[in-house]
């Protein structure tokens, strides 16, 4: 049995699934989702059960077997109120502050517990059939979706993602991530206008106001503002399914990109994705553009 934490934003979740779906498949075991981080943290849900996922939840029980080295009531008790660290058993794996690609992971065996963001492709793309295949979506798109769907799969689309809210809103965030800057998108947008014949850009963001205010496009521009963060799948579905990529340094776009089938999509993407000393070199592929 394989157990993954499964936190964060649906971009994180995915990660964090096709690692454990690839360490499943390798070791002819079952995976198990971990959601318990959802019970403390409200500003995220889990959101995979939108996919073709193979869908099983870890039990209390099984997590502690793998996460936690059972203890005597005293030492339970000192962990609780004098807050000492919870030893971990060798089954438990977390990915090293610094981030970055470990192919030592790739070597893990059965009965093991994942917590970590593990964002680089090169931790799932031995499997990367079966990953497109689970990623596929359960429901069609319905209403407005599909109207845009159909206009995206019909024209020159070229998604472009500006994430702002909590990468502005919150300094600890902020810290971390930054945003990418308006002569970011600027020479993005200039790259495709003068590669790609006729684009038509799809705008998604959690600031609009900000983007109407300062992206200045001459091609054709759809804002797309309906959905809220409660179908945050929506934007994902309609994003993979552009012919070509803007990216912000977000996994959620990231995402969007990674799932595009066109064999000739351009995928742009910021050079800087952190503010921090953390490890990205393996999390943009190789075979995308940084600007």
């Amino acid at each position: 049995m394989i157990i993954t934490n499964i936190f964060g934003g649906l971009g994180n979740q995915m990660f964090q699934y096709a690692l454990g779906r690839h360490l499943a498949e390798k070791n002819n075991t079952e995976l198990k989702l971990d959601l318990s981080a959802f019970k403390d943290y409200k500003f995220r849900k889990y959101e995979l059960g939108s996919f073709n996922i193979i869908e099983k939840f870890a039990h209390p029980e099984e997590i502690n077997q793998l996460s936690i080295i059972p203890t005597g009531r005293v030492d339970k008790f000192l962990r609780k109120v004098l807050k000492k660290p919870i030893k971990r058993p060798k089954s438990y794996i977390k990915e090293n502050i610094s981030g970055g690609f470990n192919s030592k992971v790739l070597d893990l065996q059965d009965n093991i517990y994942l917590e970590g963001y593990w964002q680089s492709e090169k931790y799932f793309i031995g499997i990367e059939h079966l990953i497109r295949k689970e990623f596929s979506f359960k429901l069609p798109a319905t209403g407005k979706n599909k109207e845009i769907l159909e206009s995206i799969l019909n024209t020159n689309s070229v998604s472009l993602h500006v994430r702002r809210g909590d990468y502005i809103t919150n300094p600890t965030v902020n810290a971390v991530h930054g945003v990418c800057s308006l002569d970011y998108y600027m020479e993005c947008i200039d790259y495709i206008e003068n590669k790609i014949n006729d684009p038509q850009f799809y705008i998604f963001s959690d600031d609009m106001a900000w983007v109407k205010s300062n992206l200045k496009i001459s091609s054709q521009v759809y804002y797309v503002d309906h959905n809220t963060i409660d179908n945050g799948i929506e934007d994902m579905r309609l994003m993979s399914n552009c012919k070509h990529n803007i990216l912000a340094n977000s996994s959620f776009s990231w995402w969007g990109a990674w799932l595009n089938p066109n064999p000739n999509k351009t995928v742009l993407t910021p050079k800087k994705w952190f503010n921090t000393t953390y490890d990205s070199k393996d999390l943009i592929p190789e075979r995308w553009i940084k600007l």
